[in-house]
């Protein structure tokens, strides 16, 4: 069987040299060069794996993959020239199986592409896929435990996100203060108003632009709090 492997970069030098090793490995090659293309790629082939740049125009490689990671369990090695490791964490986060720094060797990427293709193939149809939940430019990885707003990572505490899961997972449904307390946190509520609605001001101060006005957030004054589906 001849896998099809998805290469993502705006640097044509870049795409073309991968493409030529890859190749040379029997591998069939899809060249694309940003993330919208990327994206039309993948809906139109059945791709085993994908070569993704980080820094691109029109969409970048960590909203591609967030994208992609709505439908597809396809494999996804960033590529960037960031070394850092609040970087790859990032990748990675975003739903990333590996990331490589630039200028990497031919040889160790090749070695990558094989790894990936052997475990999405023994493995890939049976996975399970990763759970994300969403609402407008509001994204909760389940998976990964990560939360972005329009692309960017939101950091919030262990109980802004159980808030926030429990609220996303039962979207458009009003749900009351005492059921919020006493998922969150695993006990009988007694008096729980102040302290829900303290860290449903913290969580809106993050996730929304502004929170006076909140997009997704709202309450339902003498029922409880909902998350609107955008």
């Amino acid at each position: 069987m001849t896998y099809t492997i998805l290469v993502c970069d705006d640097d044509q030098l870049i795409v073309n040299s991968i493409a030529l090793h890859l190749q040379k490995e029997g591998y069939r090659v899809i060249r694309t060069y940003n993330g919208l293309e990327a994206l039309e790629a993948v809906e139109q082939h059945e791709i085993h794996l994908i070569l993704l740049d980080v820094m691109m125009p029109k969409l970048d490689g960590l909203s591609t993959t967030l994208r992609i990671r709505q439908e597809k369990n396809i494999p996804i090695i960033m590529l960037s020239a960031k070394s850092e490791d609040t970087d790859k964490i990032a990748g990675l986060n975003f739903g990333a199986d590996d990331y490589m720094t630039k200028p990497f060797n031919s040889f160790e990427l090749l070695a990558r592409v094989k790894s990936q293709i052997r475990r999405y193939t023994t493995l890939g149809s049976m996975a399970s896929k990763p759970q994300c939940l969403s609402t407008g430019g509001l994204w909760l990885d389940l998976d990964t435990g990560s939360v972005t707003l329009d692309g960017d990572l939101v950091k919030l505490t262990p109980t802004e996100y159980k808030i926030l899961v429990y609220l996303m997972k039962h979207m458009g449904q009003v749900l009351s203060i005492h059921q919020i307390y006493e998922n969150v946190w695993q006990e009988v509520a007694h008096a729980p108003e102040n302290t829900v609605a303290v860290h449903i001001r913290r969580l809106r101060e993050k996730i929304e632009i502004n929170p006076k006005e909140p997009k997704y957030i709202k309450v339902v004054w003498g029922c409880g709090y909902m998350v609107e589906k955008v």
